[in-house]
């Protein structure tokens, strides 16, 4: 009788004085995670997109007690801090970065803590708290943007079954996808647009994603040429150059929501000294701010769908001139999230300012 009460009393977790049936599921990294059977405090650390998409497919940010500085300024510029407000109160300052102070996380007693994947020090500090710590990886499917919103999708539905949606949600990115190569597969090569991804862009600098980086799956899947396929680093390491851009000459720029620059910069040679005149792009006035509506929609996220059919359009507006984007976005938020965008929410979410980059630059 003692021994069935041992292994009984082992198979379960205390929080709280009250005990709770653990559950074990698999994580982004493999690893073995055990869960307590409710969760009711979650904190996010170095996985920059997914507070957004953790609010989104609960419904609520009431869980969230606490995600990252950049996390929090994309909400406040984006619509996640309108339609979900109670974000705006989760702390931010146990994380800068890719640096956590593990004290100032366990003040805020989470359940569960999800990282980013790959970094092995951060995930031993999680767990050495006795905090339950959940691997997100935004590469492990080789910057495959849909692929990626759609197992992290699959891992919220193990950690939060009551809530699982993972289908659904890859359903509908597979026909979106599947849409867009109907049309861009009868493309010549002499017709596939070029396109530059200003990743960062101020006096100093100028990054773009090569091909290592979200920006090549993006050209990709909407049948474009990465203008910027030659660089070999992938993220903040891929500096480039003006001559550089003078020389690929792309049809389509795209800036993400991770600097401040805008459309006009460009148009107006504002930055750095620049000249963008014979660039092909800002001739056409083919330049765009990318949309922000729960997260900057160059990463995966929520957007990651509607922005590829945005985008699309964008690149090719003669073989999308069909496409409704108000409709598209306020029909994929109504059907698989519940949430209702009016037409000024839709409007600013593809028109982003310089707030879009708050707490990722300064």
């Amino acid at each position: 009788m003692k021994i069935l009460a041992a292994l009984i009393m082992s198979a379960m977790i205390f929080a709280g004085g009250a005990a709770e049936a653990a559950r074990v599921i698999t994580d982004e990294n493999g690893d073995s995670v055990t869960l307590p059977e409710k969760i009711e405090r979650v904190a996010v650390a170095g996985i920059l997109p997914f507070p957004s998409v953790v609010t989104v497919f609960l419904g609520s940010a009431e869980k969230l007690v606490g995600i990252p500085p950049a996390s929090m300024g994309a909400a406040k510029a984006g619509l996640l801090g309108e339609l979900f407000p109670e974000i705006l109160k989760a702390e931010t300052g146990y994380s800068s970065g890719l640096d956590l102070n593990i004290e100032e996380l366990m003040k805020l007693r989470p359940d569960v803590v999800f990282y980013l994947a790959g970094n092995k020090e951060m995930g031993r500090m999680i767990r050495n708290a006795g905090i339950a710590a959940v691997a997100v990886s935004p590469t492990k499917w080789n910057y495959d943007v849909l692929r990626t919103y759609d197992e992290w999708i699959k891992t919220l539905s193990l950690v939060f079954p009551e809530s699982a949606k993972s289908g659904e949600v890859s359903a509908y990115s597979r026909k979106v996808y599947e849409d867009i190569q109907k049309k861009v597969k009868k493309l010549r090569p002499e017709e596939r647009k070029k396109v530059l991804f200003l990743f960062q862009y101020d006096d100093k600098r100028m990054v773009t994603s090569g091909k290592s980086f979200f920006g090549q799956y993006w050209c990709d899947a909407v049948g474009a040429l990465n203008a910027a396929e030659e660089v070999p680093a992938d993220n903040s390491n891929a500096l480039i150059t003006m001559e550089q851009v003078y020389k690929w000459n792309p049809d389509v720029i795209f800036i993400t929501n991770f600097t401040s620059a805008l459309p006009e910069d460009l148009y107006g040679n504002k930055i750095g000294g620049h000249r963008w005149d014979a660039v092909a792009a800002v001739k056409e006035r083919a330049v765009y701010k990318m949309p922000l509506g729960t997260y900057r929609s160059y990463t995966p996220g929520v957007d990651t769908p509607v922005t590829l059919m945005w985008m699309a359009q964008k690149v090719y507006p003669q073989l999308f001139k069909d496409v409704d984007m108000k409709k598209e976005t306020r029909g994929y938020y109504k059907k698989l999230y519940g949430i209702t965008l009016s037409d000024g929410q839709i409007e600013r979410m593809y028109n982003q300012g310089r707030a879009s980059a708050a707490g990722f630059v300064n």
